[in-house]
């Protein structure tokens, strides 16, 4: 598969910037072994929050928040929104806005994903993303709804041949009426990835559309 130049460059610098730390971390755990799914699974209502839920920290994708986006969310405690102002593309979609997790003590991001209006299926549009990054393997699709918004979801092994890791990653996408988002959570590793994932999960339960 053909990577977006643009991609590559974001993995590339990501890569170099976290060398350091990964000095002497372990290999990330591979996950479930069970066979991918081309398909996504029954619709499920995303589950109320728990005892890990994330705390929130404000709303990011109304006009004057530090991203405006064709959807609103809420991004967990501490963690920072940027807009971006040169996006790189992926698939169908460019890179719109970066919530960088290491405010809160984490390294990573929830990278947020934005195409143009038109007649995208929401399930096109994530699985040409994830298309787009080499090195994934294992994908695992669902369709969810949230606040009446419906989507679908997608978790995901990446193998990074620079790094020589593989870690779990996943994504969720809407489509709006001006265009598809997607959002998508990685992380340094797994252990970094799962971490991460109440503020992700966050993101998912609390997302509308403008």
């Amino acid at each position: 598969m053909l990577v977006g130049a643009g991609n590559t460059r974001l993995r590339i610098v990501h890569a170099a910037l976290l060398a350091g730390v990964l000095t002497g971390c372990s290999e990330a755990a591979e996950g479930d072994d069970s066979k991918a799914s081309a398909h996504p699974s029954a619709t499920a209502e995303t589950s109320p929050p728990d005892d890990t839920a994330a705390t929130g920290g404000g709303t990011i994708g109304a006009a004057g928040s530090a991203c405006e986006l064709p959807v609103t969310f809420d991004i967990a405690k501490s963690w920072k929104a940027e807009a971006v102002e040169a996006p790189l593309s992926q698939g169908p979609v460019s890179l719109a806005c970066e919530i960088d997790a290491k405010p809160a003590g984490n390294i990573g991001f929830l990278r947020v994903w934005a195409g143009k209006s038109g007649d995208a299926d929401t399930q096109a549009v994530l699985e040409a993303f994830v298309a787009a990054e080499d090195g994934v393997t294992k994908e695992k699709y669902r369709t969810f709804t949230t606040g009446g918004v419906s989507g679908v979801e997608v978790e995901y092994l990446y193998t990074s041949e620079l790094l020589e890791e593989t870690k779990k990653e996943s994504a969720f996408a809407v489509t709006t009426a001006d265009g598809p988002v997607v959002v998508h959570l990685g992380g340094l590793d797994t252990a970094e990835h799962e971490e991460m994932l109440p503020a992700y999960e966050l993101a998912r339960r609390t997302l509308r559309t403008a």
